[in-house]
């Protein structure tokens, strides 16, 4: 049996944010024409697709191999060797997890993150949310620029003038209203990224041994000696903050709406998401290996300082190309453009995709509603 109930609720507003938001998908490797829902045939038609839809998923993990993260990383690989890598592991459901949340999210409504969050929890949640993420920013770009002036020291430039430059550069990229712009400029630091890969290679760490720490869950024997266990659960609670970030639901949500990404498209985004988890994944691997690799056997084995004395160690045990390398991927602002707009790439328009939605009229409109209500 059943019945049918009518009220009146209030008309909401359209999910999509202005005109600018409806169109093609103008990715930085290919073109999506607005209104396409021809079937991809083929491997190569599927190729490009996933060319045009490629940026949210993987600019939102790489972006988060920051220098936190950088020292993060090395500091468990010269302390610890790579006896905590399954950290990782662990890891890498719990991103695909909450991204792909938010791609859906973004997606399917058409808003972004934080209205969410007004809409279903009220203004007090929806305020701490942007307020919280605006202050924890503000304070991670200050690391950013930190990590920034440290590199650019070491590589002998002047460091008001990198930082500057490196400012200048990052709010250019950001600020131009050009989205494919940002995300060519993006998807570039991320090639930048690669610059481990010489590294990785020229220190030789036993890749079987990291294997097996990857897959095998462990603590290192020194944790159980002088007292040293609260200073590992320090460590792993560390990498846990530095690879899973609340600004990372903000940023790919927002993405995924000013790239206007429709839910057809949502196979692709998936895709996406799992090439960035695992970039960020063997980014965070290589440097543990590369720190354990390089102390192996040495005195300094066991007594972080900071990236930068893991650049020192580097070049004395493995040459000064690879400190090189490695110093020129630390002073990239690989995920300072990111960062810097974490709210939302650079938009089409001047409505921001988190915070507001565009209503076309002043007091929401009633409608009447059916309800079938099965007994």
């Amino acid at each position: 049996m059943s019945s049918v109930t009518e009220f009146a609720m209030p008309e909401r507003c359209s999910a999509v944010l202005d005109e600018a938001h409806i169109g093609h998908i103008n990715g930085a490797l290919g073109t999506i024409r607005h209104g396409d829902i021809a079937p991809r045939i083929g491997w190569i038609a599927k190729l490009k697709t996933l060319l045009a839809i490629l940026g949210p998923g993987l600019i939102v993990m790489v972006g988060d191999n920051d220098a936190g993260a950088f020292g993060t990383y090395t500091q468990a690989g010269q302390d610890y060797g790579t006896t905590l890598l399954w950290t990782l592991a662990l890891l890498i459901p719990v991103l695909y997890v909450n991204q792909e949340m938010v791609l859906r999210l973004g997606a399917v409504s058409g808003v972004g993150h934080a209205r969410l969050i007004l809409e279903r929890f009220g203004k007090f949640w929806g305020a701490f949310s942007v307020i919280d993420l605006f202050l924890l920013n503000a304070l991670t770009i200050v690391t950013e620029f930190i990590g920034i002036s440290l590199a650019l020291g070491y590589l002998g430039v002047s460091k008001p003038l990198g930082v500057v430059v490196a400012a200048v550069l990052i709010m250019a990229a950001a600020g131009t209203g050009n989205f494919r712009r940002f995300e060519r400029f993006s998807l570039f630091l991320v090639v930048g990224s690669l610059l481990l890969v010489p590294v990785f290679l020229m220190v030789h760490p036993p890749v079987g041994r990291m294997l097996g720490d990857f897959l095998v869950p462990r603590l290192p024997q020194e944790s159980f000696h002088g007292g040293r266990l609260s200073e590992v659960m320090l460590l792993i609670i560390a990498i846990v903050g530095t690879t899973v970030a609340p600004w990372q639901l903000f940023f790919q949500q927002s993405y995924v709406i000013d790239k206007r990404i429709p839910p057809r498209f949502i196979p692709y985004e998936r895709a996406d998401l799992w090439i960035g988890i695992v970039f960020v994944t063997v980014g965070a691997m290589a440097l543990m290996a590369i720190a354990a690799a390089t102390f192996a056997g040495h005195p300094e084995f066991g007594a972080f300082s900071d990236a930068g004395g893991v650049a020192v160690g580097l070049e004395r045990y493995a040459g000064k190309f690879p400190r090189c390398c490695l110093r020129w991927r630390f002073s990239m602002p690989a995920s300072s453009a990111p960062r810097l707009c974490r709210c939302r790439p650079p938009t089409r328009s001047a409505t921001c995709s988190i915070c507001a939605i565009r209503c076309t009229a002043s007091r929401p409109k009633q409608r009447r509603s059916t309800v079938f209500i099965a007994a």
